[in-house]
């Protein structure tokens, strides 16, 4: 009896969390915040020494601040990179945020356009999926 009990806790409950949407690349907060993170969404854009992935927080459709999360990137460049880029989308209306045309770091020109590629990416997969 109990092995049929346990038997048939285990097959129902894979269907009731079916109906909801489990997303590795964003997650909604509780104030409302989502925040897409590019490591899944462009695993393949790559700066100078590998992957470029991001946290992108938008709340009402504004992007809120973006964050870089660690990468192999030379820490003296990419440092840069986040002083002066990933603060160029804050503030912005998510539909202007993909359009926009950012100059990269002189110096570290294939970290800042990997950077600029996972912006576009994460901002579009949240345009598709909120």
């Amino acid at each position: 009896m109990l092995c049929s009990m346990m038997l048939a806790a285990v097959v129902t409950m894979p269907q009731a969390f079916a109906g909801k949407a489990q997303d590795s690349a964003m997650t909604k907060m509780a104030d409302g915040t989502y925040v897409v993170n590019t490591a899944s969404l462009a695993s393949d854009v790559k700066g100078y020494r590998g992957t470029t992935p991001l946290k992108i927080h938008i709340k009402g459709d504004k992007v809120v601040k973006i964050e870089a999360v660690r990468n192999q990137e030379t820490p003296k460049y990419f440092v840069r990179i986040k002083n002066e880029i990933l603060g160029k989308w804050d503030g912005k209306k998510v539909a202007k945020a993909i359009k926009m045309k950012v100059d990269g770091v002189t110096g570290a020109t294939l970290s800042s356009d990997a950077v600029k590629e996972n912006v576009k990416r994460g901002l579009k997969y949240y345009q598709d999926h909120k």
